[in-house]
């Protein structure tokens, strides 16, 4: 095959309207237009898309992109359409006339770019239609999005990415590339395995983003801390994850009453109702989402600007993906989240009444006690973080931990106090019941129990009930202690308390921090964005208008039509002609032609 023409830079200028790549997009963009298969690691705003469009442009015939979610699909086709590229997807929103003028139009050569269902591709129809692409016009390139669902120790699972080895098996010759956002070792080498890319070149990525402000906070009072934590989010978008769907509703109907515009989203509402909630999401400004784990998985919308968590997450793997969703644009984010003791027995107990075999509820085990670790550990919690994926890094001095750092001490005797508490009665009962009788609190209870009596009665009265709760945790994130649910969360000792309790090895701890007063400074001022002055901002939001006009004029997110990002350099550069205009990041080929005139016009408005 001779050398792909144009080359990928002049290709990435004249369509997307970008000067450079990032990081190792050009290398995997070259190996995979000679026609090699690659596996790709690169987090979440990381250019992995541009990773398979570019080539299937550079390539003869039609690239076949994979992807797990309609709403994903929709979005890329419509931002391909803008940039001038003939792609289209086939999908279960289609009805079988319109599929067909899609297959046909591949068939002759009209589209450059296919994005389809994983349980579309596997049936037979599909498959034929593939067979007709490679003996007609060509199969430029098969691409798999959201390679980790292929994982059956992940947590977004499909059972019909098992079966997608079989493209290699009926096509040996097309190229193949996986790509994903987030695996563990064990994870990348079951994609390759299960895939069949065992001689494919891995590119791994960072994982770090930097953008993103990482915090971590004790559970006190959810709704109170939420709502401080939103103020800072005012008219933004962003994430709220909850564990069950009922807290999900709740949550949103009672943040509507805050004054948010927030919705509802899991998979025990109807269809139609998730679509539209998720589409307005896409293409409002300023909604809050609040979502179980169903909502997430390949939304491409980059001006995310906070994921919170208000219950613990199943892993080190799925926090990481779900915060990943913010600051897909490189603009700062936060990634905030509150947990208590229950988070911690809640997630323990669905692993333990899980029908897994043992080996999967071991590793989950280990999955659950590293992202405890995270949240317990006095130091970054991007290093911590990093340290996960294998990748060394330095404090970041952009979370919590690096901003306010926290006090370490010897707390060998405070945890020998708190797990002889335990152990002296019977390991029945909770963290509450453990610190009233740490603080000497002679209530009905401990006296009914006679654990007034108790040699540990009153012998933690040095610290306060706040500071307490804070260490429990600690000690069962540590393993020294575990959360039984089973008998309504009573604390029981495990076999590595024991070295403790005899004084045979010591205890860092550190000391919990004190609540947070009402009243909080905001991390950044919300009236005039990063990068732009004050005398910018009327000519900003005058193209955030038209943008937003736009938008719904032709049914897409406003972000289809230009990033943020372009238009803050079109509101501080102010290009005065077409040769100016052409300069501007995010403005391609097709864009220019299309929207051109009409900024000029109005950045004209606008000039001093």
């Amino acid at each position: 095959m001779t050398s792909p023409s144009p080359a990928p830079l002049d290709l990435l200028r004249r369509v997307f309207g970008y000067d450079a790549f990032r990081g190792e997009q050009e290398t995997i963009i070259r190996h995979l237009a000679d026609g090699r298969d690659a596996l790709v690691l690169m987090p979440t705003g990381g250019g992995k898309s541009l990773c398979y469009q570019l080539p299937a442009l550079l390539r003869q015939g039609v690239g076949i992109v994979v992807s797990p979610l309609i709403a994903l699909m929709q979005d890329q086709v419509d931002a391909l359409r803008q940039n001038g590229v003939a792609a289209a997807f086939l999908n279960s929103s289609l009805d079988w006339r319109a599929a067909l003028d899609i297959e046909n139009a591949a068939r002759r050569g009209g589209l450059k770019l296919v994005y389809v269902a994983p349980e579309r591709l596997v049936t037979e129809r599909f498959l034929q239609l593939l067979d007709d692409l490679e003996a007609g016009p060509g199969l430029a390139l098969f691409a798999i999005d959201e390679a980790h669902c292929v994982s059956q120790w992940g947590h977004d699972f499909r059972p019909e990415y098992l079966q997608l080895s079989q493209l290699h098996e009926r096509h040996p010759k097309v190229p193949r590339i996986a790509l994903t956002a987030t695996a563990d070792n064990a994870t990348r080498e079951e994609m390759a395995e299960r895939l069949k890319l065992d001689s494919a070149r891995v590119f791994l990525s960072s994982f770090d983003r930097p953008n993103i402000r990482y915090s971590v906070v004790e559970k006190d009072n959810p709704r109170r801390q939420i709502l401080r934590f939103l103020d800072r989010h005012r008219n933004e978008a962003g994430i709220v994850y909850c564990l069950s769907r009922k807290k999900v509703e709740e949550t949103a109907d009672w943040l509507r009453q805050e004054g948010y515009a927030a919705l509802p989203y899991h998979a025990g509402l109807p269809a139609e109702m998730r679509a539209d909630h998720q589409r307005t999401f896409q293409r409002e400004t300023g909604i809050v989402m609040v979502a179980t784990i169903a909502f997430g998985m390949g939304i491409d919308k980059p001006d995310v600007r906070f994921v919170a968590h208000l219950d613990l997450p199943k892993s080190i793997e799925a926090y990481y993906q779900e915060t990943g969703r913010a600051g897909r644009d490189g603009e700062p984010a936060e990634a905030w989240m509150t947990y208590g003791l229950q988070d911690i027995a809640l997630q323990r107990s669905r692993i333990d009444e899980s029908e897994s075999p043992p080996e999967i509820k071991r590793l989950e085990a280990q999955k659950l006690n590293a992202l405890l670790t995270y949240c317990e550990a006095p130091r970054c919690r991007r290093t911590v973080l990093l340290d996960y994926f294998g990748e060394a890094s330095q404090p970041c001095g952009n979370c919590d931990v690096c901003l306010d750092p926290p006090e370490l001490f010897d707390g060998t005797v405070t945890a020998q106090k708190a797990l002889s508490a335990a152990w002296r009665t019977g390991q029945r009962f909770g963290a509450g019941h453990l610190i009233d009788i740490l603080l000497g609190k002679g209530t009905e209870k401990i006296t009914r129990f006679g654990h007034d009596q108790l040699p540990t009665f009153g012998v933690g009265k040095d610290i306060d009930e706040h500071m307490w709760r804070g260490i429990f945790r600690q000690l069962v994130a540590a393993g020294l202690m575990q959360a039984d649910l089973t008998e309504y969360g009573a604390l029981k000792l495990t076999d590595a308390a024991r070295p403790v309790l005899k004084g045979e090895q010591t205890v860092q701890l550190r000391r919990p921090s004190k609540p947070a007063a009402k009243k909080v400074a905001r991390t950044k001022a919300s009236a005039v964005p990063e990068g732009l002055l004050v005398k910018d901002m009327p000519l900003f939001e005058a193209l955030r208008t038209w943008r937003l006009d736009k938008a719904r004029e032709q049914g897409v997110p406003a972000y289809v039509i230009l990033h943020d990002r372009t238009l803050r350099l079109l509101a501080t550069i102010r290009p005065e002609n077409e040769d100016s205009l052409a300069g501007i990041s995010g403005l391609g080929a097709a864009k220019l032609e299309h929207y051109g005139e009409e900024l000029l016009e109005i950045i004209a408005e606008y000039q001093e």
